[in-house]
């Protein structure tokens, strides 16, 4: 079985694995282990993953690839960073961001300044 079948077949829902056979040696070890934590993404979102690092970090290249926006690129970048424990989900903005941001009316002056002043 490979992960995708276990994907569908536990529908999202949280799983434990119980027991592992090192394929080369036939050792098994049991107790209570839990996937990692790419496993226990959405089948969709691995691929998506997948798709990701194989273009490099390319957000372009990932627009071509899924025929979609750069804001829906970022936006499901970080649907999916939410999920990862060892990812900043996160950072401290940088300075363009915000500007960009207040620019387009997203923050008030007084959210951009207070941004800013934590990226320092």
């Amino acid at each position: 079985m490979d992960w995708q079948e276990l994907t569908d077949l536990t529908r999202g829902q949280p799983f434990v694995v119980e027991r592992v056979r090192l394929a080369g040696s036939g050792v098994a070890v049991e107790g209570r282990f839990e996937p990692p934590q790419l496993a226990q993404l959405s089948v969709d979102d691995q691929i998506f993953v997948a798709a990701f690092v194989r273009s490099h970090g390319s957000i372009k290249e990932m627009e071509r690839t899924f025929g979609v926006s750069y804001p829906t690129i970022k936006s499901r970048l970080n649907r999916i960073a939410e999920h990862l424990d060892f990812v900043d989900t996160d950072p401290a903005p940088i300075g363009t961001d915000v500007v960009d941001r207040l620019q387009r009316g997203e923050i008030s002056v007084q959210e951009a300044l207070a941004e800013l002043e934590r990226s320092r």
